[in-house]
């Protein structure tokens, strides 16, 4: 069993999943690095807008976590079939709930966007952006879902060619429309939404048509959608209401970091914008191992083999930090020629250098939090796991508040938030998984 999970096989299950996270993140980067060249209000309006989206996404993202954790659970214990169930009926209600929030957010994410910008001309341009950015959720929600399925199954390899396509797909979709190319008018921020949606179009027909071809989908009762139960829909939801409100409130905070952030001025929503886009790369790398070993966790409780589980964690760290230390070491080395990768301004390049290195710093908490985090998830208590978030992010807010707000200190100062956030996760979620209670949990 130490051998089942060693280095090398926890490696081959996370590095598709990392591969996908970072090609996905690379489409809000290329969004960045595309507007960075339009103008500095637009840079800082797409940090505005697609955190806002982010928040929005997250209420199904987290449904699918739920989900992902049961499918883990059933393809542990060897009841396959069981598995398409609950796939289509979290795809029956992610659907729903994206038809829902578009019609909502038309009319509604104007007004809101109005009230908490101070800016009007970042307003204007944020709203621009989410106007078109909100349909990219049915498409968004689905591919939640064939994620969620192929992580609980340990299919990861997958998620790699899927994440390419939709990057190379993103990339020409706003160049053409961002600046105008092949006859097309130059859209600028709303071509950048548009370009987006359509590239989480074109990865979900990936999805489906791989599904349909290399997968045995009647091994894992995919062949059949089965009548809709609310009692099916239940037991997800019973594991996935903690994930959503959890997943929600944790962009939330953080979309009140940048909104406190835009109150200091346009050049500092700028610099956290870039710094935002640098830390996705990195944050990406540790989201990979930590879903990696939350599924781990939830395929090992299945099969009995709950002893395994602590040692597994420590590996993840272990090889978490041996990846993106030599990174982070090179972020720092060379700073500027790490932020121009999101701007050709000289002057905002030197200014966002502190932040960075403030970033970089974080994540020697980082790494070990959010990974034992995902795996309280793993292990079933997705209620444990949703009360140490909420923890968590009300010392991030005091911390927000008090530093940003009221004190209106630099820039640089601000982004100690993270170091804050992470040690306090990392504290109580330690603390959890030393104290076993979570062998006592039934899913």
């Amino acid at each position: 069993m130490e051998n089942k999970y060693s280095y090398g096989y926890i490696w081959r299950i996370a590095y598709p999943i990392l591969i996908s996270l970072v090609m996905e993140q690379l489409i809000g980067m290329t969004d960045t690095a595309f507007l960075g060249r339009v103008g500095e209000l637009e840079l800082g309006a797409s940090a505005i807008a697609s955190i806002y989206y982010l928040i929005i996404f997250m209420l199904g993202f987290g449904f699918s976590i739920g989900a992902q954790i049961l499918i883990a659970r059933r393809n542990g214990s060897g009841d396959f079939k069981e598995i398409g169930n609950i796939f289509y009926h979290g795809l029956y209600f992610l659907l729903v709930m994206a038809t829902v929030i578009c019609i909502i957010s038309v009319s509604l994410s104007p007004q809101i966007l109005n009230k908490v910008v101070s800016s009007p001309a970042i307003c204007e341009r944020a709203v621009s952006y989410i106007n078109w950015r909100i349909f990219g959720l049915l498409f968004s929600f689905t591919a939640a879902m064939f994620r969620a399925f192929f992580v609980g199954t340990t299919q990861t390899k997958t998620l790699t060619l899927n994440s390419i396509i939709m990057v190379l797909s993103n990339i020409v979709f706003n160049y053409i429309l961002i600046f105008g190319k092949f006859g097309v008018p130059a859209l600028g921020i709303a071509g950048a939404a548009i370009g987006s949606t359509l590239a989480e179009m074109v990865s979900c027909i990936f999805f489906i048509i791989y599904t349909k071809r290399r997968v045995d989908y009647r091994k894992y009762g995919l062949n059949s959608f089965g009548k809709f139960k609310f009692g099916d829909l239940k037991k997800i939801m019973n594991l996935s209401v903690w994930t959503m409100i959890q997943n929600f409130l944790s962009i939330a905070t953080w979309f009140l970091f940048f909104i406190y952030i835009e109150h200091l001025g346009e050049r500092e929503l700028a610099i956290t914008n870039i710094i935002r886009n640098i830390s996705s790369m990195t944050f990406m790398t540790i989201m990979a191992f930590a879903s990696t070993c939350s599924s781990i966790v939830s395929n090992m409780i299945g099969s009995g083999n709950t002893e395994m589980v602590r040692p597994v964690i420590r590996k993840h760290i272990i090889i978490t930090y041996s990846i993106l230390t030599p990174v982070l070491i090179l972020f720092c080395t060379f700073p500027q020629l790490t932020t121009s990768i999101y701007t050709d301004i000289t002057d905002l390049q030197i200014a966002s250098i502190p932040s960075l290195y403030v970033l970089c710093s974080s994540y020697i908490f980082a790494i070990p939090a959010f990974i034992y985090f995902n795996s309280v998830s793993g292990t079933g208590n997705t209620k444990m796991a949703f009360k140490l978030e909420i923890t968590s992010l009300v010392i991030y807010t005091l911390f927000i508040t008090y530093v940003v707000l009221i004190r209106k200190a630099d820039v640089a100062i601000c982004w100690f938030s993270e170091h804050v956030y992470a040690l306090s996760m990392l504290v109580m979620c330690y603390t959890y998984i030393r104290s076993d209670k979570w062998k006592r949990i039934r899913i």
